[in-house]
């Protein structure tokens, strides 16, 4: 079976600046996969290549046997990418169900004039969408929080919320970006059952970008380096922590005695 996403010699070069350089990354589906690297490795730069922020300088990145180069970033999300960010990005003045409806509106079933009449139709498509809203909210226990502004929420609850709205444009492929960023050890733990929770759930192919050792090491089944823009090693989480180059570039020479404390 083909890989749901594939990057082949994926490059970006901001001029004389080369972020990301010639990184292959080949994404099965269903696999919950990790990238980690020190500070400035080109971490989150991927993932603005692989969702349109930037274009490639070179090399190629197909989604499902669709290349990406060119998209924008809504068409790369119409595609079944979805993404979070390392700084929450909520409407931090709408409610926590309307976060949830703007990103529904993306596989709304009516067109522009139907909206401005307001017919059936319309008024059908508005409840299928409250509905829709509503099961995510119940699911990831937010629907106490419907009709507060998002920034009212707890941090860990507004990574939540994002989590959420990522989920309500019915991605097949979910990039979370640092979302153990800022949370205490108990919240970390919330945040792992979580993401497995929603992989298993909703059968998604997961991307993830973290810091935090043990929430990867717990979470990924595969794990890819970077240092400097290059990628430097790729295996099992098991691998990982014994490979030289990845304990010298990031992980600390104390790392493989000293894992579970991190």
């Amino acid at each position: 079976m083909s890989p749901l996403l594939n990057l082949d010699q994926a490059t970006l070069r901001f001029g004389g600046l080369t972020a990301v350089n010639a990184v292959d990354l080949s994404l099965p589906v269903g696999q919950l996969h990790g990238i980690i690297g020190p500070n400035g490795a080109g971490k989150t730069t991927l993932f603005n290549l692989i969702t349109g922020v930037y274009a490639p300088s070179s090399g190629s990145l197909n989604f499902d046997g669709k290349n990406l180069a060119g998209l924008r970033p809504d068409q790369i999300t119409a595609l079944g990418i979805a993404r979070t960010f390392q700084n929450i990005r909520l409407f931090p003045q709408l409610s926590v169900f309307d976060n949830v409806r703007v990103a529904c509106n993306l596989h709304r079933a009516t067109s522009p004039l139907h909206t401005l009449i307001r017919g059936a139709g319309f008024r059908a498509d508005e409840e299928a969408t409250a509905a829709r809203v509503d099961e995510l909210l119940a699911l990831f226990n937010l629907e106490r929080f419907r009709d507060k502004p998002a920034t009212a929420l707890p941090y860990g609850e507004q990574r939540r919320l994002e989590i959420v709205r990522a989920l309500a444009t019915r991605p097949r492929l979910l990039l979370l970006d640092e979302p153990a960023a800022g949370m205490n050890p108990s919240e970390k733990v919330e945040l792992v059952r979580l993401i497995k929770e929603v992989h298993r759930r909703f059968e998604l192919t997961i991307l993830l970008v973290e810091h935090s050792m043990r929430v990867v090491m717990t979470l990924c089944e595969r794990i890819t380096v970077l240092d400097y823009g290059v990628k430097i090693a790729e295996g099992a989480p098991g691998e990982i922590q014994k490979d030289r180059k990845v304990i010298e570039a990031y992980l600390g020479e104390d790392h493989t005695n000293n894992s579970a404390h991190h």
